[in-house]
Order: structure tokens, then sequence, then C-alpha cells
């Protein structure tokens, strides 16, 4: 793949990067690699790295409650060696291995105030069309913008694959689209997305990979 952690695409994310990591010489502070094998049949899709969780360590999802959420779920599902992203020093836990599937971000880099603007999820893009270019058996994306950075990858139009929690959309070339919420603590505590409803999401993923 054509990923590098040394991408300075876009200037604004590699200056906010240089600040972050002047500020937390002990942070990864730097484009985020995907973690698990890239032929798994299921890839998951998250927003951007995390301040204190994926650019902290240099591994999606992990060191923030989004990823204790995820990793659990995940874990539960047979998707995961273990629960627990973080190992006892804090830092990604070197133990845990995911079977059958794969966790990349739309934009690879940690955005200001976790917004990317729609030219930097542009310049990324074609990470995201690497991933899928293995063609994955089923996508998570967590969230209206993985939704759409998928659909973009794939050359699909976002106006006949709308997005909203729970939806499973059918792709070309044997690829099934699953949607949900991202499972943000912002969302979790607002109840906006539940624990349950998460849970549902990734049972059904199992379920059609003939995990259950």
């Amino acid at each position: 793949m054509g990923f590098s952690q040394d991408c300075r695409r876009c200037d604004r994310l590699a200056g906010f990067l240089d600040e972050v990591g002047a500020e937390h010489p002990e942070y990864h502070a730097r484009p985020v690699a995907s973690f698990g094998d890239e032929e798994s049949r299921l890839l998951i899709v998250g927003l951007a790295p995390g301040m204190h969780g994926a650019n902290r360590t240099g591994r999606p999802f992990t060191g923030d409650y989004a990823g204790s959420l995820l990793y659990g779920t995940l874990y539960k599902h047979g998707f995961a060696s273990s629960p627990d992203p973080l190992g006892a020093d804090g830092n990604a836990n070197q133990d845990l291995r995911l079977v059958d599937c794969r966790i990349a971000n739309a934009v690879r880099c940690l955005p200001p105030q976790n917004k990317p603007l729609p030219a930097e999820i542009k310049a990324c893009n074609d990470y995201l069309a690497d991933e899928l270019a293995v063609l994955p058996r089923a996508v998570l994306a967590l969230g209206t913008i993985a939704h759409q950075a998928v659909l973009a990858s794939l050359r699909l139009r976002k106006a006949d694959y709308a997005f909203s929690h729970g939806a499973r959309h059918c792709l070309a070339s044997d690829v099934t689209l699953f949607d949900s919420y991202h499972c943000s603590r912002y969302n979790t505590q607002t109840r906006r997305l539940t624990t349950e409803m998460f849970d549902s999401v990734v049972a059904s993923i199992a379920s059609h990979l003939g995990k259950v």
C-alpha cells in the first residue's frame, strides 16, 4: 500500500501534528497506519485519530473510550484476541491481535477539534481506496464521514446510499457496507448510541460473515 507515516499532504494537519508533537514529545503525533491483516474480510473505517488515543499510541482506536467500546465488542464477537487495547504500561497492547478484521480511518492525521476539512478527507481518500482494493466482504463505517469516504473511494454516488445507524448497503463486487454511529464517548453519553445498539451492528456483521 502507498500509505506512509511520513505523509505531509495536508499543510494544516501536518502543522498541527508538529505542534502536538512538540507539546507531547512522547506521543506518536504522526499519520496513523491501519491495524490488522490487509486481507481480512471485515474492514472498519473510523473518522480520524483521537488526540489522546491513536494520536498518542500510534494504533487506531487505542487509548480512548471509543477504542474500549470497539475492541471490547470485537472481542465478544470473535474479531479480536483481547478486549483490552491497552497494555499494563498504558500503551498499545502488543499481544492484541485482530481476527479477520482490519481497522482504518478516513483521515490518517489528527485534525484540530476532531474536524477534518473536506479537502483533507479527499486528500486521504486514495489510502482508503487501497484498503478496499482487496475487496473485503464487509465494511463497517463509523459515522457519516467514514460512510461517505468509503463511497468516494469506490466511486459510488452518496445519494444512492444514505447513512443511517444500522443500515446495510450492498455495494459492488459482493461488498456489504454496514453503518453505525461512531462509538465516541459523546455519542454514548448522550445515548445516541448505546452499547446494545453497537453490539447489534457488530453481531449482524459476524452473522453475515458466518462467524455465528
